[in-house]
């Protein structure tokens, strides 16, 4: 299970990465595509929670959202954002940086086709990040959303939508013992990539 770090000739950190999530995605109990996102807002001051990227390649890793919920006003806001996965069951870690964007309309009404229908109806109901004075103003909403849309297609609320991480630095993290882990950086310069390892 172990890919030592110090060994790789991988000057694609996305390869590194597929390699990893592969092995995440059998071995993780649960959500090994859940990852921290990091943003901040207008003070500089950051927020992170977990997000469940939905797809990644060369062009940056992908996850949708609510763009009116506090994460969503962040990002419009400032593009600088972080992220992490932790795989416990791996003992590995991946961290990236770089710049995030809106994707298509085309793509998000795709993805957000194929959800459950009550996920639809969700997205709709939830007025992400606002605050609820008591459950059954949500579950209300809900409700009636449920009956706007029944034997209907469900649209795409228009501030429902996917989001994708360009990343200009990928640092992968592989534990060892007595904390002499191994750290291999990536970082995008001028259209390609430059890796170095780290001191743990």
């Amino acid at each position: 299970m172990k890919i030592g770090l110090s060994k790789l000739e991988e000057k694609d950190p996305f390869v590194l990465f597929d390699k990893w999530f592969k092995l995440a995605s059998k071995h993780e109990i649960s959500d090994p595509n859940a990852m921290s996102l990091s943003t901040s807002n207008l003070n500089s001051f950051p927020n992170v929670r977990i997000v469940l990227m939905k797809k990644f390649d060369k062009d940056g890793l992908v996850f949708f959202s609510n763009s009116r919920s506090k994460k969503g006003r962040e990002i419009e806001s400032n593009s600088k954002v972080a992220a992490c996965f932790h795989w416990k069951s791996l003992e590995k870690q991946v961290r990236l940086r770089g710049k995030i964007k809106r994707i298509t309309d085309i793509e998000s009404d795709h993805y957000f086709s194929s959800r459950d229908r009550n996920s639809q109806i969700g997205a709709w109901a939830s007025l992400q990040s606002k605050k609820l004075s008591k459950r059954s103003e949500l579950e209300k909403r809900y409700n009636e959303i449920s009956v706007k849309y029944k034997n209907k297609e469900i649209p795409r609320p228009s501030h429902w939508c996917g989001y994708i991480i360009k990343a200009s630095s990928i640092e992968f993290w592989d534990n060892r013992a007595y904390r002499l882990h191994e750290r291999l950086l990536f970082e995008e310069k001028k259209g390609k990539w430059i890796s170095c390892n780290l001191f743990p």
